[in-house]
């Protein structure tokens, strides 16, 4: 499997890396789900270089992940706005937070708290299944081939639960 194939795999996986698998695109969705829009926000907040943030904001934009929508005409300003495909990604980046809270904040905590605006309370966010409603975990689930599998690139016992 080659870096720049993965959005040509039979895997939802790789194919999703190739648009959002490396660590700027994905810090810049996180700044985008705290409120940050413009350009220069992302710039200042992530300190990275201009080059490398204008090459992962059309990525974004050309993966319909992120929409340029004009805020101002003279001088013509844009920002990035989070497109419904953009907000799927939410789960994604709330999932690798929390995995940072337990596993990488230290003794100090979380250093974001989650507040759930209907309830109020702070929350995490649990992955449950969408039939019966109960909470997943990875032993809770296994696999088997669907429509657009590629048999000849599953494991064995993968392969066998047709």
């Amino acid at each position: 499997m080659r870096w720049e194939e993965l959005d040509r795999e039979a895997c939802s996986v790789a194919r999703t890396l190739s648009v959002v698998g490396d660590r700027w695109t994905l810090m810049i969705l996180r700044e985008c789900f705290l409120g940050v829009r413009r350009f220069e926000g992302f710039e200042a907040r992530l300190g990275i270089a201009r080059h490398v943030l204008a090459d992962r904001l059309k990525k974004l934009t050309d993966a319909n992940v992120l929409d340029k929508v004009a805020y101002q005409e003279r001088p013509r300003r844009e920002e990035y706005r989070l497109t419904e495909s953009g907000l799927d990604l939410y789960p994604v980046v709330l999932t690798l937070a929390q995995w940072g809270d337990k596993h990488m904040a230290g003794s100090e905590g979380p250093p974001l708290l989650r507040v759930h605006k209907t309830c109020g309370h702070v929350m995490t966010g649990v992955l449950k299944c969408s039939e019966c409603d109960e909470p997943l975990s990875a032993r809770d689930v296994s696999v088997k081939p669907g429509p657009g599998a590629d048999l000849d690139s599953l494991p064995d016992e993968i392969r066998a639960r047709r």
